[in-house]
């Protein structure tokens, strides 16, 4: 037999009613008032906000986005989880955000914009296949704000508006580790679009709007509000989003998140959830970090990003108090990388940087973010603790290496190389078999005459003029012995690259020997 039960709320309020009746005994309760007759279009509750006014003016301005990807080319490994790294090391994970831990959300993080996950199948290698997404116009010449694992692997990108009309449109520029991308439509007249706003000013509580495409359906709204600031979920190093409760479903990555004032403080991009849908938890790129990333791909199409040489680790309270710190604040140096900018800059192993160019350093990741926004060349003003006492530095910042982690590396230099050793870390990076010996090729100066040979930063020497090298010195002293040598010397390298052994040769003569 079943039975019928009442809502919690319901049954509360229920017995609080029994309680008043049963202590009341002898009290007279006064009257109830009468219920007030209400007409029948009166609102029944007011004072919550319409977004009807705004949706209408900046609904035009939000595209879906078409992306035509071959499925053999596409990249897993992008925002959120990796599954094939789970069990590796916390600090080598695979994909553009490599050196981060996983994340507790990483099970849940989806690539939620991409309607591949309906089924089970699995495409056959270089099929096609159709992802959506969504985005936004910012300016009336058509240049549209996308995320980047929209398309990221995109052979064709197509915009298409509300009213159904279709553009072709180009990836102007991609940044994979914020996730943005830049695209570029032409259209015979100025767009509709719309404005960013100030996402720091931006506070929990406040009311947002999310619209996007949610499972391709077209143009949807979702009211909500700012549920938590500064999340950092582990999905790239300058994770910073808004988390927002408006619903985000597959389909909105890349869409605006609105406010009041009908500007755009967030790009929706992730989703915590079990089942790929929505739950309430949803992450939004804030607007002042997505700007001037869209602003460099714009300009030139690439992002250029600044740089200390440090590495940094989380200051916890046992930390800070062996640091004879007051708080636990602050980013801990575990390493220096040689000849970076915080090397030359006097930076140390255990000094606590504080504050960076007037920002508090409040955490270990506050740091990349500021650097990262430094332009090149500019002289910073750091302050460390060291020994109990604070002092400022000034580092010259520099243009991030391709791979940070490999130039963390360090190592020795000849010929125009630097090369470090092979650690586990970088064997498992650089996919290098557990059998192969060697040093890695960290960097590659321009005018060394190993370009000739097409090496390329991440390929391992094994071996040079058949002897077997194991350490950046032997390397580097072979090396330099080869550029001295009389005569036509000849120097014989066994690279592995990707897990294939190769024998190239170049000739010294003319190339810094001296034969």
């Amino acid at each position: 037999m079943s039975r019928f039960r009442l809502p919690l709320s319901r049954t509360k309020m229920i017995l609080a009613a029994g309680v008043i009746a049963t202590a009341g005994a002898g009290i007279a309760l006064a009257p109830l008032p009468r219920a007030a007759t209400l007409s029948a279009d009166a609102p029944l509750v007011t004072g919550l906000p319409s977004f009807a006014p705004l949706v209408k003016r900046v609904m035009p301005a939000v595209v879906n986005i078409s992306a035509v990807e071959n499925v053999g080319d596409s990249s897993e490994q992008g925002f959120g989880q990796n599954d094939q790294d789970q069990d590796q090391d916390q600090n080598d994970q695979q994909g553009p955000f490599q050196g981060f831990p996983p994340s507790p959300f990483d099970q849940f993080l989806r690539r939620f914009f991409n309607q591949r996950g309906f089924g089970q199948m699995q495409p056959n290698q270089g099929a096609q296949e159709i992802a959506l997404g969504s985005g936004f116009i910012i300016d009336p010449t058509g240049y549209v704000v996308t995320n980047n694992h929209v398309v990221d692997n995109a052979k064709k990108v197509t915009v298409i508006f509300q009213d159904g009309s279709k553009h072709a449109a180009k990836i102007i520029g991609r940044d994979p580790k914020t996730d943005l991308a830049l695209l570029k439509i032409e259209a015979p007249k100025p767009l509709p679009y719309v404005s960013w706003g100030d996402s720091d000013k931006a506070q929990v509580g406040d009311w947002v709007f999310a619209v996007g495409n949610p499972f391709g359906l077209g143009g949807s709204v979702s009211p909500g509000t700012i549920a938590a600031r500064g999340r950092d979920i582990n999905a790239g190093p300058y994770d910073d989003f808004l988390q927002i409760d408006a619903s985000i479903n597959k389909g909105n990555s890349g869409g605006p998140t609105f406010n009041l004032a009908g500007q755009v403080i967030g790009i929706n991009t992730a989703i915590y959830s079990p089942n790929g849908g929505s739950v309430g938890i949803g992450f939004a790129i804030p607007s002042d970090l997505a700007k001037p990333i869209i602003d460099q791909l714009r300009e030139h199409g690439k992002i250029t990003r600044g740089w200390l040489g440090v590495q940094v680790q989380t200051v916890t309270p046992a930390l800070a108090k062996s640091l004879g710190l007051t708080e636990d604040e602050g980013a801990l140096v575990s390493q220096v990388t040689p000849d970076s900018p915080a090397a030359k800059a006097g930076f140390k192993d255990g000094d606590v940087i504080l504050s960076f160019d007037g920002k508090k350093i409040a955490k270990m990741r506050d740091l990349p973010i500021v650097v990262a926004e430094t332009p090149v060349g500019e002289t910073a003003k750091v302050t460390v603790s060291r020994d109990g006492k604070t002092q400022q530095l000034e580092p010259v910042i520099a243009k991030m290496p391709a791979n940070p982690q490999i130039a963390e590396s360090g190592g020795s230099s000849a010929g125009g190389l630097t090369l470090a050793t092979l650690t586990p870390k970088l064997r498992r990076q650089l996919h290098v078999p557990s059998d192969v010996k060697g040093v890695v090729v960290t960097a590659i100066a321009d005018d060394s005459p190993f370009n000739e040979l097409g090496l390329e930063r991440g390929d391992v020497i094994q071996s040079i003029n058949q002897k077997p090298v194991t350490t950046p010195e032997e390397a580097a002293a072979a090396i330099s012995a080869a550029q001295k040598a009389k005569g036509n010397e000849q120097i014989l390298l066994l690279l592995n690259r990707h897990g294939v052994n190769e024998y190239v040769a170049l000739s010294m003569v003319g190339n810094g020997g001296t034969g």
